[in-house]
Order: structure tokens, then sequence, then C-alpha cells
């Protein structure tokens, strides 16, 4: 059956680390669906390029492409860095941009998996402050969507949740787990950032966690996270819609 190549946006880093769990996600989407394409390109720092891939997919006579951005909310890179780039693409390409990985519940039960791997008790769970600690962003909308997520999980059975952010926006992670000691009914706190790869952010986390009980891993490759990007790649891909317009004539899906 006919499937378009699925390429994977990352954003990129400086630091060696975010590159290397990008790949390994994308492995771990190609082991789950066999016989699928994936691609990966970066924004910035490392190679390949989102262009440089797209030249390389027209130049091999691919002409249909669903590119999933690796983000967790949809703030500036998913609403204007990302379209731009594949508004630029060969115009023999037929493009649709996938929606971004969050919210979803998916997300929230690699978090929870992370901090168990991290060394949290599962029957600690109901006495267990949790910081959600987001890289941040200026736009609103994603700031609005990290509060929410916060609140949702809050409800599964953790005695507190509250958001934190690594730039942009406040509070910051230290300040949120010095905030989650004076909750009653709060033992012990733990951060679970809400980050998908190592790098500058992720650090920055891990440092503002110095006085929380447990940090947990970024999500990484995580089995949930891959079976995200399929899905996110089944819900913008369907043997009834493809082929598609080029991007520029089409709105970006949502």
């Amino acid at each position: 059956m006919y499937r378009p190549v699925l390429l994977v946006i990352a954003h990129g880093s400086r630091d060696p680390r975010h590159a290397e769990t990008v790949h390994a996600l994308a492995r771990r989407v190609r082991s789950l669906r066999p016989g699928l394409r994936v691609e990966t390109g970066f924004l910035d720092f490392n190679a390949p390029s989102v262009p440089g891939v797209l030249e390389r997919l027209a130049a091999e006579g691919v002409r249909d492409v669903v590119a999933l951005p690796l983000l967790l909310t949809r703030a500036f890179h998913a609403k204007a860095d990302i379209p731009a780039v594949l508004r630029a693409a060969p115009a023999a390409l037929r493009i649709r941009q996938a929606a971004v990985l969050g919210p979803s519940p998916l997300l929230l039960s690699a978090l929870e998996q992370r901090l168990y791997e991290a060394g949290l008790d599962p029957a600690d769970k109901s006495s267990t402050g949790v910081v959600l600690a987001s890289a941040g962003s200026s736009d609103p909308e994603a700031i609005a969507v990290i509060a929410e997520i916060a609140r949702e999980w809050r409800l599964t059975g953790w005695c507190a949740v509250r958001p934190a952010f690594a730039s942009a926006s406040l509070p910051r992670t230290e300040d949120a787990v010095r905030a989650l000691r004076a909750v009653p009914g709060v033992r012990q706190v733990a951060v679970a950032p809400y980050v998908l790869a190592p790098g500058f952010l992720p650090d920055r986390i891990a440092r503002g966690a110095a006085e929380a009980d447990v940090l947990a891993d970024v999500l990484g490759p995580a089995p949930e996270v891959a079976r995200l990007l399929v899905r996110r790649y089944d819900e913008t891909y369907a043997p009834d819609t493809c082929p598609v317009a080029p991007l520029a004539r089409i709105p970006a899906l949502a």
C-alpha cells in the first residue's frame, strides 16, 4: 500500500544528545511501522536540515510527505517556522503538516513511567507533588496548554501538580518545587520534564530540581512517544485523502 514519507522535524541543538535522542525515536517509529519510510530533519544546529531532506526526497522522485513537528505544544515553531520551511520546499512535493504531539494521554503515560523509572513508588502517588517542567514559551496559547495539562494530570491521582518553565515564563522549576513543599498532604516532590530530548533547557530544569526528591528523565524515545508519532501520522494521512494539494495551497493541520 502506498504511504507518504514521514518527515520528523526536530528543533536541533548544539548538545549532541539531542540529535541522538531524535534518531533513537525515529528508529522506534520504524520498528512500530515496518515499511514506512521515516526521515529526520532539523531546523537548526544539526544535519540534515529540513530543506536538505526535502530537496533529496524530491530528487528521488518522492511526491507525498507528512511533516511531523517534534514539538509538545503549538507555539512559534509550529505556527511560523515550520510552515515557512515547508512552503519553500520543491514544488513537486505534496506536503501535509501534522499536528504537534501534545497534549495527549500517551504523553502523560510516558511522563508517569519516567517518574517510576527514576525511583518513584507508584504506591506513593497520592502523597506526591509533581512539577510539570516545560521548556517554556512566549506564546500564551502554549503556556495555557501546559497549565491545563497539569490540571488534568492532577486528576489521575497525584496529590498536586504544578507547571513550571525553564524559560520565557514563570514559575521556574525550583520555585514550583518549594511551593509544593507547602501543599498539605505532599510528602515528597518529583520533577517530570515535559521535554523530548536533552539540551540546554532540560539541563536548566535538572538544576532547578536540586531540592526535589525525584527527577525523571526526558521523554526521549519512550514507547508511548513513538506510538504517538505513528498516531499523528495516521491522523494526517489516510488513503482516501492523498495525494493532497501542495502545502502552500492548503492550511496546515492544527
